[in-house]
């Protein structure tokens, strides 16, 4: 493998954006759009953790880009860039540098977005990634966690649950002849560009399970959170691995759909600015503290643990 500044010079300088001024420089520079306010986070993923090592690293690539894009769509924000860093194992070699590249090339071009520095170095324990992305938003319009309030319904896009079983599905644990279980574990879709604002008043990303991230919307606006387990949409894959895996798809993250708090009257609304993206009503915010999840005869389902722990 290449020594860390022949690295940057061949998979990550021609990725580069202006502000990142060829990554000769120590920092990026850049000029926020007018009259935008910035949004900014950081994710990182961990081999053995977030991806396996023998993942394609065009995927580990898009990976880390679109759990951070989903960040930004949480907010009602859109993108401009990220900063990259990489710690690197010295079994790392060119072939895999070039496929990372490669998707990072891939989803710059497909999201409109560009490199403006980073870091990079070696590792002792395995691949270390991160990066923090950055985006802008109308001045007083970014989303966030705080803003539901009694009578507001919850609201999810898409389907929950694909990623966790394709994690299960890559594991051996449970069949995927159709291959869509894999592909949502492996290639998430983020949702950018939806013009949520006056619409939602509160909104989060899935990424450690639906129970748990709907815990922090609870916790952002001191309610309960009340679900129809029957109603939390599922592809037809999902579906077909039956009741069983209820507790997987509920908890299990990964799905970087958006979560959302929705006024009374604001469905119409809501679906007018998810277009094509369906969207939908799973439940309520109400008076008290937690998460409940019910069957149809409104009896509550317990789970081990609400989703995905670090520690």
């Amino acid at each position: 493998m290449k020594d860390e500044f022949a690295r940057i010079a061949a998979y990550f300088a021609p990725l580069a954006g202006e502000e990142g001024r060829g990554l000769r420089d120590d920092a990026a520079v850049l000029r926020p759009p007018p009259g935008r306010e910035m949004v900014l986070s950081v994710d990182q993923m961990l081999e053995g953790v977030h991806f396996f090592k023998t993942d394609d690293p065009a995927l580990i690539a898009a990976k880390l880009l679109r759990r951070n894009l989903s960040d930004l769509a949480a907010m009602g924000a859109q993108a401009l860039g990220y900063l990259l860093t990489t710690a690197l194992p010295a079994d790392v070699d060119d072939a895999w540098l070039a496929r990372f590249s490669s998707g990072l090339a891939r989803d710059q071009a497909q999201y409109g977005i560009r490199l403006m520095g980073g870091d990079s170095s070696s590792s002792l324990h395995g691949i270390a990634l991160s990066a923090t992305i950055i985006g802008h938003v109308a001045p007083g319009q970014a989303l966030g966690r705080q803003g539901a309030a009694v009578g507001d319904g919850i609201w999810v896009t898409g389907t929950i649950g694909d990623a966790a079983l394709g994690l299960a599905a890559r594991r051996g644990k449970l069949p995927d002849p159709t291959g869509v279980l894999t592909n949502r574990s492996l290639l998430p879709e983020p949702r950018l560009g939806l013009a949520l604002a006056g619409i939602v008043s509160a909104a989060i990303d899935v990424s450690d399970g639906l129970v748990q991230d709907l815990g922090h919307l609870c916790e952002g606006a001191c309610l309960r959170g009340v679900i129809r387990a029957d109603l939390v949409p599922a592809s037809a894959a999902a579906a077909a691995c039956g009741l069983e895996m209820l507790e997987t798809r509920l908890t299990g993250g990964d799905d970087y759909e958006l979560l959302l708090a929705v006024p009374p009257g604001n469905g119409e609304a809501l679906r007018a600015a998810c277009g094509d993206l369906p969207v939908t009503r799973i439940g309520v915010f109400q008076p008290g503290a937690g998460v409940h999840v019910i069957d149809d005869n409104e009896q509550i389902i317990t789970f081990a643990k609400p989703g995905w722990r670090h520690f």
